[in-house]
């Protein structure tokens, strides 16, 4: 049986069978003329008090069937046709006034709906249900999210309820031409996957490849957005992202105006956007909201600390084991007389500080949240004290490793990418040297600049060279000077601020001597 039944028993034998769980509850009542009714719903999931004041009461006050039809279907009539159930969902439209109520006949469609905490209200006789969206799920209230803290600019963070997010994007762009297409993926899960764009703004391209490669998914469970960009990603075993990631919704908001496309998973607080440049790590959300100086004053603050975070423990063991000289003269004699009576290489005093970083870096977020505080200060005096004075490892070497790392931390959405960096480079540090250094550089560089995802290279603008992007990567400037979208995204609709006649003569200047 693929469809409902005129017989409400028949019906609930078969959402019993479809639907075995014991916290899927059914209510039955009747309604003033004695006709039976249930409602089928998943406990926890749902407004009971909504149903009980909006939908039941109201019902059981109210006779649905017409005396006439009644009349008629005593004498043998056809009244118990279609005819009569468009009737009785009609009654029962006018009678709860429920804002979310949906005609469903297919028993696939009912399944989904009621494991996605909407409710089933089914009538004798009827074999048509409604879906009522009383659906009331336990979600975490939209707060600042703590990947992503900002001094000044909006503080809403995006929440583990797609709904939810999906209205903090449309608050922000309210716009007709915003599209939120929505689909379900996981043959388990069934889990919500939002596509947002701007018709007439986002690449038509990248669009429809994203949508397209969505379709093709199939898979058990998808618990987090982290799994759809896996599974997206055109670069499988790089170590680089090919999407951009936010818990802020402005930061969504802005980047599907500029033409890119955004996605939104249910249960996942974190929403992905394409195309994604390297560029965007060193930007912050902050950085529209104060100076444009001061913009790019910190910008090429974190664009600073990342190079030091990834090559100068490298640096430390290259210097120390192939050429000393290139460090100052004070500067050599003080880690000659600090590392002269270990036990351990260079190399191998790195490699065991950096693992004694991350060990203690996984302990404090794994523990709880009082008892990590306590273990990063012990595993920081403790054991790095303890194992100086021992003479296990110099203090130097602890504090290339301590500096590395707060680097690190500069550039958050960098610090997966650039622990294995700095990884890497360590290694042909200690094996070959600072030539070594600068093949895995070279290396590198060629492969950023070879490599692209959804059409946009990800070294853009540096290679190719745009010269109106540049505006807005390490440099940020003034707003009036970003009348144009990026040119890297190859858009239609170019234009995204109008300026006075002088001011976009002297914008066509600049464009002109730029390109």
């Amino acid at each position: 049986m693929n469809t409902l039944t005129k017989s409400l028993q028949d019906n609930l034998t078969q959402a019993k069978k479809l639907l075995p769980a014991e916290d899927i509850l059914t209510y039955e009542f009747q309604t003033a003329d004695k006709v039976n009714c249930a409602i089928i719903y998943a406990d926890g999931m749902v407004n009971k008090q909504l149903l009980g004041d909006l939908i039941a009461r109201p019902l059981s006050r109210t006779a649905l069937r017409d005396k006439k039809q009644e009349k008629s279907k005593n004498e043998g009539g056809r009244s118990a046709s279609t005819g009569e159930n468009l009737s009785i969902i009609e009654r029962i439209e006018k009678t709860t006034l429920f804002p979310e109520l949906k005609q469903i006949t297919v028993w696939s469609d009912i399944t989904t709906e009621v494991l996605d905490g909407n409710s089933l209200l089914l009538v004798d006789g009827v074999k048509t249900g409604l879906i009522v969206g009383a659906k009331f799920l336990p979600v975490r209230a939209v707060i600042e999210p703590p990947t992503d803290v900002a001094v000044k600019g909006p503080r809403e963070g995006f929440i583990e309820d797609v709904k939810t997010n999906m209205a903090l994007v449309r608050k922000r762009l309210k716009s007709p031409d915003l599209r939120l297409q929505t689909m379900r993926i996981g043959k388990r899960s069934q889990t919500i996957v939002c596509v947002c764009w701007l018709e007439g703004t986002s690449s038509v391209a990248v669009k429809d490849e994203i949508l397209t490669n969505l379709k093709k998914i199939d898979i058990d469970q998808i618990p987090d957005s982290s799994y759809i960009a896996a599974l997206l990603s055109p670069r499988k075993h790089s170590i680089f992202h090919s999407f951009a990631t936010t818990e802020k919704p402005d930061v969504l908001a802005s980047k599907i105006a500029e033409g890119r496309v955004g996605i939104l998973v249910d249960g996942s607080p974190i929403a992905l956007s394409a195309p994604f440049l390297l560029a965007e790590n060193i930007q912050s959300s902050e950085d529209y909201y104060i100076s444009p100086f001061m913009a790019t004053l910190f910008r090429f603050l974190r664009l600073i600390s990342l190079f030091i975070a990834i090559l100068l423990p490298a640096f430390y063991v290259s210097a120390q084991l192939f050429k000393m000289q290139l460090l100052p003269l004070g500067l050599m004699l003080t880690i000659a007389s600090g590392v002269r009576d270990l036990p351990l290489s260079p190399s191998l005093e790195m490699f065991l500080v950096l693992l004694l970083l991350e060990v203690l870096k996984e302990a404090s977020i794994r523990m709880p949240k009082y008892v990590g505080m306590s273990l990063s200060v012990v595993g920081a005096l403790v054991l790095g004290e303890t194992a100086v004075s021992a003479g296990i490892l110099s203090t130097p070497a602890i504090i290339v490793v301590a500096f590395s790392g707060i680097c690190l931390y500069t550039v958050p959405n960098f610090v997966e990418t650039g622990s294995i960096l700095r990884w890497l480079f360590l290694i042909v540090a200690g094996s070959v040297g600072p030539f070594g250094i600068v093949v895995l550089f070279a290396f590198l560089a060629a492969y950023l600049i070879t490599a692209d995802a959804f059409g946009a290279p990800l070294l853009a603008p540096f290679s190719p060279l745009i010269g109106h992007d540049l505006r807005d990567t390490v440099v940020k400037y003034d707003i009036r000077s970003l009348v144009k979208r990026p040119k890297f995204l190859r858009l239609k609709n170019v234009t995204r601020l109008k300026l006075s006649q002088d001011q976009t003569s002297s914008e066509n200047q600049n464009d002109t001597g730029e390109s």
